[in-house]
């Protein structure tokens, strides 16, 4: 029997942390994973580390809230790995601040990179799916959806792309494709420590703070969210789409 060719993944925001994790978890389940951040010099490391493993890579630069760029980025994934059928969309960027303090470019920023960025990457590689009647589209949500103290622009973003992949879900499961956010907590990654140096914490005693309120009592890693997405790209779960699936260590955000 001839052996079907390799799926082609798209990771957005994989320079670092959950992006990087997913990325080379896909290459291990033996995926092509073109690896997407703001510059392509940052996703060389984890294009590394995939290659290194024994995997096929390939680093793009690419702004995922910019039309243009996310085409031109779909269509040299294409030309160099083959046409991608699996895309998650985890490029992500914060700009917290309480209302009252927070400004239209920081609402701008955060729904651009989240909302605007999803949007566009998803149309982009759809006519793909379309075409090969199969695909896995996998949105990064976040228990911030469920409301978070001066993320009101973060929130509203984590929580528009649960409506997004539920209709996604919709519009794109007569064509073999499944849509499926996943909504982490707590994770040691650049951006939770980011946080808490903007709190002015000690990362460690913040760390420890943040598990100690989580059931099962430790932080989470971006391996923990790599798995998650693992299980909604394979061909296992063709049945399951337009969920949400919170990965944080307990019912609870």
């Amino acid at each position: 029997m001839a052996e079907s060719p390799q799926r082609v993944a798209i990771v957005t925001g994989a320079a670092r942390g959950i992006g990087a994790a997913t990325a080379l978890r896909l290459a291990a389940d033996g995926l092509a994973v073109a690896v997407v951040d703001l510059e392509e010099t940052a996703a060389k490391a984890t294009v590394d580390a995939i290659a290194a493993a024994g995997g096929r890579g390939l680093a793009v630069g690419a702004d995922v809230s910019d039309a243009e760029q996310v085409e031109a980025a779909v269509a040299h994934v294409a030309a160099e790995l083959g046409a991608p059928t699996v895309l998650v969309n985890n490029a992500g960027v914060t700009r917290d601040n309480l209302l009252f303090k927070m400004t239209e470019v920081d609402w701008d920023t955060v729904l651009g990179v989240h909302l605007r960025g999803s949007f566009l990457m998803s149309r982009a590689v759809q006519k793909h799916m379309v075409e090969a009647k199969w695909g896995r589209i996998v949105n990064l949500s976040s228990t911030s959806a469920l409301g978070n103290r001066g993320q009101a622009n973060y929130a509203t973003a984590k929580a528009g792309l649960q409506g997004f992949t539920k209709t996604l879900a919709i519009e794109l499961g007569k064509f073999g494709v499944t849509a499926n956010a996943i909504a982490p907590g707590f994770i040691v990654s650049d951006m939770t420590k980011a946080t808490a140096e903007r709190i002015g914490q000690d990362w460690d005693t913040y760390v420890a703070a943040r598990a100690a309120e989580i059931p099962v009592a430790r932080a989470g890693q971006p391996e923990d969210i790599a798995h998650a997405v693992s299980y909604f790209v394979s061909e296992q779960a063709g049945f399951v789409s337009g969920q949400v699936l919170y990965v944080a260590g307990g019912p609870k955000a």
